[in-house]
């Protein structure tokens, strides 16, 4: 029974079971030239069957092979059937976010007057407005306003996302949820093609492309199959020959010539191989990641170069507060006593990590705010600012704010203040080595600075040092100047940087890399990452980025989580890895076979019949019951992937033929013989 828990569910198991069956048409069975001439065989051996009840001449064996032979490619049909039925589980997930919704839809950008319409009836370059608690009806770009969106719906995450116009995060998806201030948006797809409908169809596998890797190898089995099929057929007449020189009724009839060729052409690896191939897109699809192509999974087992962000990927993106920076009037002390207040009910980590820098200062904790009237003032995609006022007695006593350079200055000087010059300075030479500074303004005046830095991830040291021993070149890529990116590059562990980088210079980067005949990896979110995505080998796009970008890159990834970049690399060199295991261990499986049976079916060959199987009617019959039953054994393997260990071919190459070549010379061995004694008491 398959319980939830296990590799399939319960649906994806029944659903594969029938697609199995429907999967025996010639039109589907004939994509595998391997598993087609099993198909084929099967065919005439039945009709032979059908022409012996009639004369009289039927034999049970026959039958019993027929049988096992049908349900061969029976197997071969359900290891595809539940590899795209899990990728189609992940597609019906994605499709109960699609609904029609009622859009608002305007002339253009402001307007105030709108029209309802269903948001079937949206058609390219409609401007919709979208406000506070609505859905967004279509994939746009957001042309008009900020606001925080819920993406949850399509990447599973719960933490809402700024979105607003102009920059690299101007792309909504249709079916996520604005939930703050409004939006204008622009309709940039038609409908049944919007970004969710296309990466419906890209997980159900209608675009799925066999990888040039998959191409070769499926050349290679069916020239393999033509050949071991003539090698089969020399047997025929040497039977004969040895029938009449010993006497015996024995012959190589068309059922066991059949039985032999099937057993000695690579059946396992053909029966796995498009299973192989749609698992590692599956895989990507459960770390919320979705490729094109099969294609570009295959490349990233392949890649040489790795080219990351800072920003998210190197760094956790969530900075820490460093230091504090008064400005002349003020002292360190109190500059941190009204950052921590107005942090009190900053609920994110940049504010929670003031709080602390306060508290380890100058022991400034929480305090009793119970006899004021306060008024938290939480922070706004439109204004960029959080802030408290604090009344005692209907008398504002303290009006601090907090945020970006910009938002400070625009407040201050609304209120009257005027922007000192060495504020900006000191801000400029904060964000000149990489930290970001927040400043903090308490009524018409500017108290100081302070200093957010980016903090390196733990582990990725490790990281990058066993993608080094794969052969894999790490590259950083930040706008920041060439010694805060020198500082960061070294303290992460990466093996290269691209400073103050422009679009140019990352294209430049890959073209030379590429030129130099390695495989080039690249992630990026933003309009003028669209270039490298394009050029570069594996190309992975921001969820939240640009249309542009999504459309350039081949793989995107939903959470746009920059960082699981590694798991993509990952998966790709587990592919190929599984890949290489699986045809090891069935080339290595198809000779033990042979190496097992032959001296059971030929008299001469006796004293080599070391199994003492039974006879010549069980020991084929147990060749051919073990042939159809590893396939199926071998599914959870195929679909979760042979073990990822960083290693180098060689090391890879000598795990194979150790482990998966030991495995495939010996398991037919000891199946075949304990499948022989279980038959062995049964009339053939």
């Amino acid at each position: 029974m398959i319980k939830s828990n296990s590799f399939i569910s319960k649906e994806v198991f029944y659903q594969s079971l029938i697609q199995s069956f429907y999967k025996l048409s010639p039109k589907a069975v004939f994509k595998n030239p391997v598993m087609a001439s099993v198909w084929l065989g099967s065919l005439l051996l039945f009709l032979e069957i059908t022409y012996h009840l009639t004369k009289d001449m039927f034999k049970s064996l026959d039958l019993f092979i027929l049988i096992w032979l049908v349900l061969t490619v029976l197997f071969a049909n359900f290891a595809e059937a539940v590899a795209e039925g899990r990728g189609k589980a992940r597609a019906d997930s994605l499709k109960k976010t699609r609904s029609s919704t009622i859009a608002k839809k305007v002339k253009s950008a402001g307007d105030k007057e709108f029209s309802e319409v269903s948001s079937a009836e949206l058609i390219l370059n409609d401007i919709v407005y979208v406000e506070a608690g609505s859905a967004i009806p279509g994939d746009g770009e957001v042309v008009l306003g900020i606001a925080s969106v819920d993406e949850s719906a399509i990447t599973g995450e719960s933490a809402p996302v700024i979105r607003e116009s102009g920059g690299d995060r101007s792309a909504v998806t249709g079916g996520t949820k604005v939930l703050s201030d409004f939006l204008y948006i622009r309709i940039t797809s038609s409908p049944g093609q919007s970004f969710l409908d296309k990466m419906i169809s890209l997980i159900e596998g209608a675009s799925r492309q066999k990888t040039p890797n998959e191409i070769a190898l499926g050349i290679v089995l069916t020239s393999l199959t033509f050949l071991f099929g003539l090698a089969v057929v020399t047997l025929i007449p040497l039977s004969e020959f040895v029938a009449k020189q010993i006497g015996t009724d024995w012959n190589l009839r068309f059922s066991i010539w059949l039985a032999l060729f099937v057993c000695l052409i690579p059946t396992t690896i053909a029966a796995l191989l498009s299973a192989i191939g749609i698992s590692g897109m599956e895989r990507l699809i459960r770390y919320n990641v979705i490729a094109k192509s099969g294609k570009a999974v295959e490349a990233a087992g392949d890649i040489n170069v790795l080219l990351l962000d800072k920003t998210g990927t190197i760094t956790l993106g969530n900075r820490e507060a460093r230091q504090f920076y008064p400005t002349e009037k003020y002292t360190e002390e109190e500059l941190a006593d009204a950052a921590q207040l107005s942090s009190l009910s900053d609920e994110t980590p940049e504010g929670r990590s003031i709080v602390v820098l306060a508290k380890q200062r100058f022991s400034i904790r929480e305090r009793n705010l119970n006899e004021f009237d306060v008024d938290w003032i939480p922070f706004s995609a439109f204004n960029r600012m959080s802030g408290v006022e604090i009344r005692k007695q209907g008398n504002l006593i303290r009006n601090i704010r907090k945020g970006a350079i910009d938002a400070i200055r625009k407040y201050i000087e609304s209120q009257g203040g005027t922007f000192p010059k060495s504020v900006e300075t000191k801000a400029e030479e904060i964000a000149r080595r990489g930290s970001t500074p927040i400043l903090v303004a308490e009524n018409q005046e500017i108290l100081g600075i302070i200093e957010l830095k980016d903090i390196v991830k733990g582990g990725l040291k490790e990281r990058f040092s066993h993608l080094r021993k794969m052969g894999i070149r790490t590259v950083m890529i930040t706008g920041d100047n060439p010694l805060t990116a020198a500082a960061i590059a070294a303290e992460a562990g990466v093996d290269d940087f691209i400073a103050e980088a422009t679009p140019e210079r990352k294209l430049e980067r890959i073209k030379e890399e590429q030129k130099n005949g390695r495989l080039v990896a690249m992630i990026g979110d933003g309009t003028n990452d669209a270039p490298a995505l394009a050029q570069s080998d594996v190309g992975v796009a921001m969820n939240t980025g640009t249309q542009t970008a999504r459309e350039a890159g081949n793989m995107i990834d939903l959470d746009s989580n920059p960082s699981k970049l590694i798991e993509i690399v990952e998966i790709g060199k587990q592919l190929l890895m599984t890949r290489g295991a699986l045809t090891t261990f069935s080339i290595a499986n198809d000779v033990a076979k042979y190496f097992a049976i032959l001296p059971a079916l030929f008299h001469p060959l006796q004293s080599l019949n070391v199994m003492k199987l039974s006879s010549p009617e069980s020991a084929i019959l147990s060749a051919v019951i073990f042939n159809a039953l590893i396939i199926p054994a071998l599914i959870p393997l195929a679909l979760r992937g042979v073990k990822f260990e960083p290693k180098s071919t060689d090391s890879a190459l000598a795990k194979n033929i150790f482990l998966y070549g030991g495995g495939g010379i010996l398991l037919p061995f000891v199946g075949i013989k304990l499948i022989d004694i279980i038959i062995s008491g049964g009339s053939l």
